[in-house]
């Protein structure tokens, strides 16, 4: 057996307890971090004179050789290995000799296994905002190259008010940036080194932690042993930061999902981004979209199942927080593939531009009737109700607003004008609305170059 204990035991352990209890089967993709938290270890200990300058070079080389034997596929795992540090540290020692025993003096699987767990989150930050980055260069370049092209905008999924498809798609843009900084408080909240905090109390050897801190490219160190080995908070971090990622994606995927289909067609997917039917030759479904939306599903479990796991922990370090590794990996494995899907789908996106004009309906431009009321100096609530009564006057004759004769307004308010009929124009309601974040060409020109700078500067 290849245990890092057992000396007070009698009795092995029983053959279900190992398959209950080993974590390698998940943990094994610790080993990198692993391996750099024992070489930075090792040099530590030097300065704690635990170690000679001999020895822990003789360390160092054996460990860079079990990096290679991980990077090259030749590592050969041994039926004792319960954990990727049992992994790591049995080898180690048959590369190295009795010396390689030497190397968790002074330390807990507590305060390694938390080590490791942070320097993968905060490389899981670093992939997964190039991925965000690159979803985003997508969005934006579909926004440039139809900035100013109408379609109708929608609240409870009925038409409202016109907008372009460029604004409609930087709305996708921005929960993005939210997401970056999200990420990045993950990140900052991960780099925290627990290591020489030993499985509750603190190392007994004089290892300088801010010289291990510096080594693993931590911001800082821990300040209290004991909350060190228990702390999960970045992981919970890192689960809602990926859990809002998703349910971003999940938003943009339904109503691609809507603007593709026959009732709407505003757009065309890719065929490559698309699949058929084992019964039906003519069907195209969105099943890429349909999966970003059901993933979605499955990042919030992961999320609620570690808080759930979290809550109730009484001491340090508790056997539940193995449980804290799967949904971490799931999450960043589950987003590894859907940004780059959905930048894939963005990417090779059709618009159908006819189809988003033909749904240009004088409803959508209510809004605008009330404001040339409000311009020729009618109080805003008086006239809201008095285009709802056009609106009304409208559909029990069964035709759109622009077919009401002037009579027929005047006949509501005598504030409607001969040039009442110039409000029916989708590029000026568009237009009017030029402030800051609006669909006029400006403000979208200004909200395009915003979009790009952030990208750049991220």
């Amino acid at each position: 057996m290849n245990q890092l204990w057992g000396g007070r035991f009698q009795k092995p352990t029983a053959v279900l307890l190992r398959k209950f209890n080993d974590s390698l089967p998940f943990d094994v993709r610790l080993a990198d971090e692993d391996i750099r938290g024992s070489i930075a270890w090792a040099r530590g200990l030097v300065g704690a004179g635990v170690l000679t300058s001999d020895e822990a070079q003789t360390l160092v080389d054996g460990l860079v050789q079990v990096e290679q034997e991980f990077a090259t596929g030749s590592f050969v795992f041994a039926p004792g290995d319960e954990d990727v540090h049992t992994a790591v540290e049995r080898r180690l020692t048959e590369i190295v000799g009795a010396v390689g025993g030497k190397l968790h003096t002074g330390r807990s699987r507590n305060d390694q296994v938390a080590t490791d767990f942070r320097l993968w989150v905060m490389g899981a930050v670093e992939a997964l905002r190039e991925h965000v980055a690159h979803l985003q260069q997508a969005l934006i370049a579909s926004a440039e190259a139809n900035l100013h092209t109408p379609m109708p905008g929608y609240t409870h999924l009925q038409h409202a008010q016109p907008v372009t498809w460029g604004h409609w798609v930087l709305s996708h843009f921005w929960p993005l940036t939210r997401d970056v900084a999200r990420l990045d408080g993950a990140r900052g909240m991960a780099s925290e080194l627990p290591l020489g905090s030993a499985a509750l109390a603190g190392t007994a050897y004089p290892v300088d932690r801010r010289f291990l801190a510096q080594e693993l490219g931590f911001a800082r160190v821990s300040a209290n042993s004991l909350d060190a080995v228990s702390n999960r908070d970045f992981a919970t971090d890192f689960l809602y930061a990926a859990t809002m990622i998703s349910l971003h994606l999940s938003r943009l995927a339904e109503q691609l999902i809507l603007f593709s289909s026959s009732e709407f067609g505003f757009v065309s997917l890719d065929d490559a981004y698309s699949t058929g039917s084992s019964l039906m030759p003519q069907k195209k479904n969105p099943d890429t979209l349909e999966l970003t939306r059901g993933k979605a599903g499955r990042l919030i479990g992961n999320l609620t199942g570690l808080l759930a796991t979290l809550k109730g922990l009484p001491s340090s370090y508790d056997k539940d927080l193995q449980e804290d590794k799967e949904p971490v990996f799931d999450a960043f494995d589950t987003l590894d593939v859907a940004l780059p899907v959905m930048a894939g789908v963005i990417g090779t996106l059709t618009l159908r531009p006819e189809r988003m004009a033909a749904q240009l309906e004088p409803n959508l431009l209510a809004t605008d009737l009330a404001d040339y009321l409000v311009k020729r100096g009618v109080p805003f609530r008086e006239a809201h109700h008095l285009v709802g009564q056009v609106v009304r006057a409208a559909e029990a004759r069964g035709v759109p607003l622009t077919a009401l004769a002037l009579t027929d307004l005047q006949a509501i308010s005598p504030h409607f004008g001969a040039d009442v009929l110039g409000v029916f124009d989708v590029a000026v309601s568009l237009a009017s609305r030029n402030v800051t974040g609006g669909t006029g060409p400006e403000a979208l020109q200004e909200q395009l170059l915003a979009a790009q700078t952030a990208v750049k500067d991220g």
